[in-house]
């Protein structure tokens, strides 16, 4: 785990991993440095790995996502969702002039987001700059800008960001509510 805020409280929570039959190690970040940079301080990361926040919940299936974008080959792949937003609102257009031009009466919009969740090939690495901030609206849009290939494969399944008090006070409701769906029993 790449941490640094309440960096203590995280470590005393989890330990080693050994709760939970898993080992884990930390990267201490000294200054912060966003999303993407804190991979620079780890030097033994295997050739593709999963990289995702720590604020997500999801029944997204990471042993596929993380197999399909090694079978592909893939430099960079983004888990994302679909979502819809409907504004509260009518929307005035006006020119210049200050003329309406059109309106729309609560207009609804589909976008595709993000859910934090990726698998990284290590090569990516070499865009990262060392020791300062670096985040993943950077990578990304130095891989737009240098041709690097970045796949997005939406998921259509559950997924919550649970970074706001309302989200996560849902996410504990929906945990209850999904249990199963969220954990999956092994086979």
């Amino acid at each position: 785990m790449a941490v640094n805020h309440q960096a203590d409280l995280i470590k005393a929570f989890f330990g080693d991993g050994a709760k939970w039959n898993i080992d884990i190690e930390y990267s201490l970040e000294t200054q912060a440095l966003s999303t993407i940079g804190p991979l620079k301080l780890i030097k033994d990361l295997p050739e593709n790995f999963l990289l995702m926040n720590g604020d997500v919940l999801t029944d997204l299936n990471l042993a596929k996502l993380y197999e399909d974008h090694v079978n592909s080959g893939r430099l960079f792949t983004i888990a994302a969702s679909r979502r819809n937003h409907t504004v509260d609102y009518g929307v005035l257009d006006a020119n210049e002039a200050g003329s309406l031009v059109s309106f729309r009466e609560k207009p609804s919009f589909d976008y595709t987001v993000s859910m934090g969740i990726y698998v990284v090939n290590r090569k990516i690495l070499d865009m990262v700059p060392e020791g300062r901030k670096y985040g993943f609206d950077e990578l990304m849009l130095d891989c737009l800008r240098t041709n690097n290939p970045v796949h997005v494969e939406v998921h259509n399944g559950y997924w919550l960001d649970i970074g706001r008090v309302e989200d996560y006070m849902k996410a504990i409701d929906d945990f209850e509510e999904r249990r199963t769906q969220l954990i999956p029993e092994n086979d």
